[in-house]
């Protein structure tokens, strides 16, 4: 299932699935191909910092993408299989990021949910809710096989929750 909450994001699922560190919006290289678990979630937000900052976004919307991409990440370690792998490309007006895990955990392990990430309930304090909100683009596809999540983030252009 797929849910693009804002223009017009990634391919959908009907255009294949993407070829693993390959950009599924240019084809180029990832910038970042990085893999996680619930042990390396400081790595990864200091990976992105590192990343964010070098393609010249200023510090609170550094602070946005990491917060997003910690987000998308803790969910993949809860709700998922417990590891993943985080792809990042710095584009000419932004950055772009993909988090990817292996399936969703089986209902009651460490109380994670069974249900299709894309159904999880959208409401203020839940990391997909503050996702939603601090990124320019966020598309989500999940199914038996596992999640793939991106969001994109423009340039300079902070975004204020409501």
């Amino acid at each position: 299932m797929t849910d693009d909450v804002r223009g017009s994001g990634p391919p959908s699922a009907s255009d294949g699935p993407p070829r693993p560190g390959v950009s599924i919006a240019t084809g180029a290289e990832p910038a970042v191909d990085q893999s996680f678990d619930g042990d390396s979630l400081y790595a990864v937000r200091a990976t992105v910092a590192a990343h964010a900052s070098e393609a010249g976004m200023p510090e609170g919307r550094v602070r946005n993408v990491v917060l997003a991409v910690h987000e998308l990440v803790a969910n993949a370690v809860r709700h998922g299989a417990g590891q993943g792998q985080v792809r990042l490309w710095v584009t000419g007006d932004g950055i772009c990021c993909e988090v990817t895990d292996a399936g969703i955990a089986p209902a009651g392990a460490d109380g994670a949910s069974s249900r299709d990430a894309a159904q999880w309930p959208v409401e203020h304090g839940h990391g997909l809710w503050l996702v939603r909100k601090i990124a320019d683009q966020v598309s989500l596809e999940s199914g038996p096989s596992g999640t793939v999540a991106v969001a994109s983030f423009h340039l300079g252009s902070l975004r204020v929750m409501s």
